[in-house]
């Protein structure tokens, strides 16, 4: 007796659907994964590009943060020196 009461249907056709799957797997995975290969590629060369594009935006702010704040040394510097 099972607790949730489910159990498999072992009719005719459950085994015959198994078995085929069984025989066809060996034919039917190289297939998928020839088909499959090029979009995985593809979508592993678009994450290096976004990857690399989000480096330059990070980098491109961080040397903008680094001249303001230069700027801003340089004025008070400069504030300071005509007191």
């Amino acid at each position: 007796m099972n607790i949730f009461g489910l159990r498999p249907r072992g009719d005719l056709w459950t085994g015959v659907a198994i078995a085929a799957a069984v025989l066809a797997a060996p034919i039917v995975i190289p297939i998928v994964a020839a088909a499959v290969r090029p979009v995985i590629k593809a979508g592993i060369k678009g994450g290096y590009l976004l990857c690399d594009k989000g480096r330059e935006l990070v980098e491109g702010a961080k040397e903008m943060c680094q001249d303001l704040a230069a700027e801003a040394k340089a004025e008070l510097n400069a504030e300071a020196e005509a007191e």
